[in-house]
């Protein structure tokens, strides 16, 4: 399959660091790309960044990926120069150890790596346990407190030091973060081949939100602030085709087969049922998830407004860790399955469970 999509952009936007709560470089660098293309595009006190097409029409669909990605936020520096840190999102903590990150001070970005007691020196105990958040701090070569404290300062923050690549060769590829920024980039992509053509019903808003690791803050405002008829959240998806994945809990998901299409009380049956028809006339690859209760993602404040509501999930292997993968094509499938749904969008439509 050819890639439509511009994966020059994508590379730049999963290297931009963007922890929860500092996700602002990267909304520069979206709006640069959309702001000529779009109709309106602008930002909120909390971060997140709107691109609009069609302000005028009544029916309003947002589209919403979030920005950020898990990082660490730094709470102490010790006297031998060593940063203790605060996670920023959800960790497994063993897979921390030894990584690379990226420490963003006020003054510049500096190489730093996630230290713990070597092994020979733990207790069996210890050995049998997953180390502790407190016990992990980060290493940036310095001496003492005040050889660190000139680069880096409390309250900065750190993200994984590994960047985009592709892996095999099925499109593949791997990246830090592409929890959620794949997500906000595949909202790029669609706005940029709306503009192409902007002669459809449906206003769109196109929405780069942020926090959403530590409780959808940026769906809450962004939602309100818009109060869409229809809202689609785009975020990562858990696959089931990676050893050790129970296929009873996630679902018999795959890498490179398609969107992933959430079905259950957090999403609207008529919009799911629209989305799952033009993906079935279009010949586009779908895969379906049970979702029984909120979905975890900005969908949960996009329906709290009252709108209706679907998530499509970008498949992705190995969430949360300093190398998540992703299929290309499927993020070629979700703009092209979301462009349709919007051009399908008619005056009388009200998608009313009943």
């Amino acid at each position: 399959m050819t890639i439509k999509i511009d994966e020059e952009f994508l590379k730049r936007l999963v290297i931009t660091p963007r922890a929860t709560g500092y996700e602002f470089p990267a909304q520069k660098l979206i709006k640069s790309y959309l702001e000529n293309d779009v109709d309106e595009i602008y930002g909120d006190r909390v971060g997140n960044l709107f691109a609009v097409i069609n302000p005028e029409s009544p029916f309003k669909i947002m589209l919403a990926g979030h920005i950020d990605q898990i990082g660490f936020q730094i709470s102490y520096i010790d006297n031998q120069g060593y940063l203790w840190f605060l996670p920023l999102g959800g960790f497994d903590t063993t897979t921390l150890p030894g990584k690379r990150v990226r420490v963003i001070g006020r003054n510049g970005e500096y190489l730093g790596l996630i230290g713990k007691k070597a092994v020979h020196l733990m207790k069996q105990e210890e050995m049998k346990k997953a180390p502790e958040m407190d016990k992990l701090f980060i290493d940036i070569g310095c001496k003492n407190k005040e050889e660190a404290e000139e680069k880096v300062q409390v309250g900065d923050f750190a993200v994984f030091d590994y960047g985009y690549s592709r892996i095999g060769d099925n499109n593949y590829a791997i990246a830090a973060g592409f929890d959620d920024s794949i997500g906000s980039f595949i909202i790029c992509e669609i706005m940029k081949e709306l503009a192409k053509d902007k002669n459809f019903y449906a206003g769109v808003y196109g929405v780069s939100t942020v926090q959403e690791e530590i409780g959808f803050r940026g769906a809450h405002v962004a939602a309100r602030k818009i109060n869409p008829d229809v809202g689609i959240a785009f975020d990562v998806g858990f696959t089931a085709d990676a050893p050790e994945v129970e296929k009873k809990m996630v679902g018999d998901t795959k890498i490179g087969e398609g969107p992933i299409i959430s079905i259950g009380p957090n999403l609207n049956p008529e919009v799911v049922k629209r989305l799952i028809e033009i993906a079935e006339k279009s010949k586009i690859p779908y895969q379906k998830s049970a979702a029984n209760r909120g979905t975890g993602t900005d969908a949960n404040a996009i329906q709290l407004t009252g709108a209706a509501t679907a998530l499509i999930s970008i498949p992705n292997r190995y969430m949360h860790t300093a190398s998540e993968l992703i299929s290309l094509e499927d993020v070629d499938n979700i703009v092209q399955l979301t462009v349709e749904f919007i051009k399908s969008i008619k005056e009388e439509d009200k998608f009313l469970p009943f």
